[in-house]
This record gives structure tokens, C-alpha cells and sequence, in this order.
């Protein structure tokens, strides 16, 4: 009973928070807190860790660090060296906040274009709402430059080993509730042959022709060349071909996860490749899509298999390749 009334407490609590109203800032802006701890705010030269979803007054969403597991760092810039800026900017939101404080910014256009003399943005009508929980703050006070960087750097570094940490059971929970029985290779891939093909297997130097979507473990799209999944999932790119893609082994750049994958299928298969971060981008963040240390999931269509020239050198292939179109920000 006693934790029914805490979790109805807890559910109001949060009601309240959600149906308060904006308040008006300087410049336009509009802001609401769910959370203010009360600390030292921000002030310039101070920086702040913070997870933050931005999105447009047509609830379209623009960036996520969600999405990523990684805060977003944001320096705070001294009120000297800030070049046109004003009151209500991205700067003013900023000091307006403290460690642990959460709170919901509406920057507005109408302003920012009139200050700035940039036009507005074609994406959104009125304002870009940003919503903040400050992770952490490190203050600057009388610390140097390096000091101050070196503790942002540490911070930082911390979180992306917590993302290598997490990496082995985000591929072992994809796995389990998918319930795939995969088999694994000697470097860490891991696949599952849906549908056998037939023919030989390519080799270094034949042309893979295939369809294929790319998911994180998560189960969000970052890239496929379907039209039709690509408009679902919100990730359409009319400037794009949506054509199947060509990959000749040992010379496209791709992932070498691709390039082992892709050797294991014959033409007509079909095959899921869980690929870990070690045969994918490693600890480097792609966009706004793949986070560091991200495993990835392929599901590929092998729809022909062009034999190369014989006796064919494959060329040094770089392992900071894509094996699709760079995913849209």
C-alpha cells in the first residue's frame, strides 16, 4: 500500500511539473523548470555536461543525446567575448542554469533573426524548444584553462568507457529478445542466415549487389536504401538515390564487418549481421546517429554477385569507412 501512495505521489508530482506554465524571459524566450536544485549557476567560462532534446514548434525532432548515451558539452561564454549575442540567446539559457536542474527553453526566431540578422530557419515556425537536465557543471573560478579542460576531459572520458562497458549487453539483449540463435565468428560477428541463397560466395574482388537497412541494437533506423522504410522511420533524403547498393569486396570502403558479412552469403540470401563496435566505427560517433562504441545491425538482401577480374589485389581499405550513405543529422 505504502508504495502504491509513493508511486501516486511521484506520478502527481510530475503532472504538476508538465501543466505549469511558461514564464517569460528577456528576448522572447520561455522557459519552465521541472527541477532547480538551488545551486550555483553557470556563468561565464564555467561548463556544462547535459543531456538535451531539441526539437520545433511542429514537434519535429532535431537532436538527441538520448539517442546517443552521451551528454552534450556546452562551454559557457564570458559576456566580453560573446559575438552577437543578446538577451534571451543560447548563451542566456545556459546561465540560467545549475548541476542537476532540468527545465524546458523556448529560444525565440522572431528575436534571434532581428539580433543576429540570420534568417529563420525554414524547419520550425515561432521557436526551437530545448529541453535540459544538467549532468554536471564544472566551474571555472580560478582554475586555468587546461585544469578546467582536463576535468571536462576526464568527465568525458568516463562516460564513453561506460558506453564500451555496455556495448557486450546491448548486443546480447538485441539477441535475446529477438531470440536468434547466431553463430559467431573468430572476430567477434555475429549472423544469422534467414534465407541460404545459392551459388558460391563472393570473394575479394567480386561485386555484392544487395538491399539493406541499418538499425542500432535499440531497434533505430539510422539508414536504408528503401524509400518506403525510410519515409516510415522519418530518415527520407530526396537528395539520395534509393537504388540497391554495389560493394566490391577488398576495394569499396567499407566497415570490415561488411567486408567478413558479405562473404558469407551467397546471391538470394538473405542474413541479419550483428557487428560489434570493434568491426564497426570503434569509439568514433557518426553523426548524429551511431553513438561511440555503437553495435550494429544489418539486415541484407544479396541480390547478385558479379565476379571479379582474376588473380585481383585488393586495395588497403580503410576501417573508418561506410558501408552506406552517411546518416542525415
Amino acid at each position: 500500500m505504502k508504495k502504491s501512495i509513493l508511486v501516486l505521489t511521484a506520478l502527481a508530482g510530475l503532472m504538476l511539473a508538465s501543466c505549469q506554465s511558461f514564464k517569460k524571459g528577456e528576448g522572447g524566450l520561455e522557459y519552465k523548470f521541472f527541477e532547480d536544485k538551488g545551486g550555483e549557476k553557470a556563468v561565464g567560462g564555467d561548463v556544462l555536461a547535459m543531456d538535451i532534446v531539441v526539437k520545433t514548434d511542429r514537434d519535429s525532432l532535431l537532436a538527441s543525446t538520448y539517442d546517443l548515451g552521451l551528454p552534450q558539452i556546452a562551454p559557457v561564454i564570458p559576456d566580453s567575448l560573446v559575438q552577437g549575442g543578446y538577451p534571451g540567446d543560447n548563451n542566456t539559457i545556459l546561465k540560467m542554469l545549475g548541476e542537476g536542474d532540468s527545465a524546458t527553453f523556448k529560444l525565440n526566431l522572431d528575436t534571434m533573426a532581428a539580433r543576429t540578422g540570420q534568417p529563420k530557419p525554414d524547419f520550425a515556425d515561432k521557436y526551437i524548444q530545448f529541453t535540459i537536465k544538467v549532468k554536471k557543471l564544472f566551474k571555472k573560478g580560478s582554475l586555468t584553462d587546461s585544469a578546467l579542460f582536463e576535468q571536462v576531459n576526464q568527465y568525458y572520458l568516463a562516460q564513453m568507457e561506460g558506453l564500451k562497458k555496455a556495448e557486450e549487453g546491448k548486443i546480447a539483449k538485441f539477441v535475446e529478445s529477438n531470440k536468434l540463435q547466431p553463430k559467431k565468428t573468430a572476430t567477434g560477428l555475429q549472423y544469422v542466415i534467414k534465407e541460404e541463397g545459392s551459388g558460391a560466395n563472393p570473394v575479394v574482388g567480386d561485386t555484392v549487389v544487395l538491399n539493406y537497412t541499418g538499425k542500432l541494437t535499440n531497434e533505430k533506423l539510422f539508414d536504408t536504401n528503401d524509400p518506403e522504410l525510410a519515409k516510415k522511420e522519418g530518415k527520407f533524403n530526396p537528395m539520395r538515390p534509393y537504388e540497391p547498393l554495389r560493394v566490391r569486396i577488398g576495394h569499396t570502403p567499407v566497415i570490415p564487418g561488411w567486408t567478413e558479412g558479405l562473404q558469407l552469403l551467397k546471391k538470394g540470401g538473405k542474413a541479419t549481421l550483428i557487428i560489434p563496435s570493434s568491426l564497426g566505427y570503434g569509439e568514433r560517433q557518426q553523426s548524429n546517429e551511431i553513438p561511440p562504441y555503437a553495435p550494429l545491425v544489418f539486415d541484407v538482401e544479396v541480390l547478385d554477385i558479379i565476379a571479379g577480374p582474376k588473380g585481383d589485389t585488393p586495395q588497403v581499405v580503410a576501417p573508418t569507412g561506410t558501408p552506406v550513405t552517411p546518416p542525415a543529422n
